[in-house]
């Protein structure tokens, strides 16, 4: 379970790759870093990276698949060297396809886990003031009156959705884009840069941050429209309106209009694709689309 949330640990005992070379191919390995002197770099720096892998099932593979190679490169007889370099070419292209399925899956994994963490604690602050506000406020001296009680609640209300708003923003303008998004988060100029775990606790904090700035913009929006302060929109019921009607026929009616104005406002306030512009670059997809 750790490992699926963190990712596979470190390898305590890295490898290179002359630790994959059978004893009885020691001299017929000392020719193939002569022969192909950059493929065999390559495969050394496969391997570091593949040793820094979010899954531990990627880094066997990658291992395998590198032992088999070898295997292929040094058995007797040998093809040409050129025939070489060129198998071991495809072979370390396919290899980096999947460090590169494993990187996007150390984003997008962390993301999916900061959004579902900044949702529980969205909830949680939504729940916590409903349930334990009110004998607070009690143990204090304070009394809310009508107007007050549903002032706060939709306030609650507006953030709560507005978190989940977030969350929906975040998703899908990540949907086709993991790929792209573990290329801008490693360091440096390769994507291999960053171990998966780091990636995945960046992603992580990402997820649970996009999720707070979701709640806290749809709250900000909730004070600022029924403040009066931006008379942008006509509110269909105010607080007095809701409780003036408290008793009456019409007290059901008015309260629902109340909440689902108030939850539309915080859900489009926290799916304000703005708050997810610097995960994903417009730019860049819109120049792919061009030079494509």
């Amino acid at each position: 379970m750790r490992e699926l949330y963190e990712g596979a640990e470190a390898e305590q005992r890295p490898k290179s790759l002359a630790d994959l070379v059978r004893t009885e191919d020691d001299h017929a390995y000392k020719e193939f870093c002569a022969t192909c002197p950059a493929q065999n770099i390559r495969m050394q720096r496969v391997l570091g990276a593949a040793q820094r892998a979010f899954e531990r099932c990627t880094r066997r593979s990658v291992e395998h698949a590198l032992r088999a190679a070898l295997r292929n490169v040094l058995a007797e007889p040998r093809p040409p060297g050129d025939l070489v370099c060129e198998y071991l070419d495809r072979e370390l292209t396919d290899i980096e396809g999947w460090l590169d399925q494993d990187r996007a899956s150390a984003v997008s994994r962390g993301l999916n886990i900061g959004l579902g963490l900044g949702a529980a604690t969205g909830t949680l602050l939504l729940a916590l003031p409903l349930l334990a506000g009110r004998p607070a406020l009690a143990l204090l001296g304070i009394t809310l009156d009508c107007g007050d009680r549903w002032g706060l609640l939709g306030a609650f209300a507006a953030g709560g959705v507005g978190a989940f708003g977030a969350v929906l923003s975040v998703l899908g303008r990540l949907r086709l884009s993991a790929d792209e998004l573990a290329q801008r988060q490693a360091a440096g100029s390769g994507s291999g840069a960053v171990p998966g775990r780091q990636l995945a606790r960046r992603m992580r904090h990402e997820g649970v941050y996009r999720v707070i700035v979701g709640w806290i913009l749809a709250v900000a929006v909730y004070f600022v429209l029924s403040g009066g302060i931006v008379p942008v929109f006509e509110v269909p019921a105010t607080t007095a309106q809701v409780c003036g009607a408290a008793g009456a026929g019409s007290a059901a009616g008015t309260g629902t209009e109340f909440w689902g104005f108030w939850c539309a406002i915080g859900f489009v306030a926290g799916f304000n694709e703005r708050w997810a512009f610097g995960l994903l670059r417009r730019d860049t997809a819109a120049k792919g689309t061009k030079t494509n």
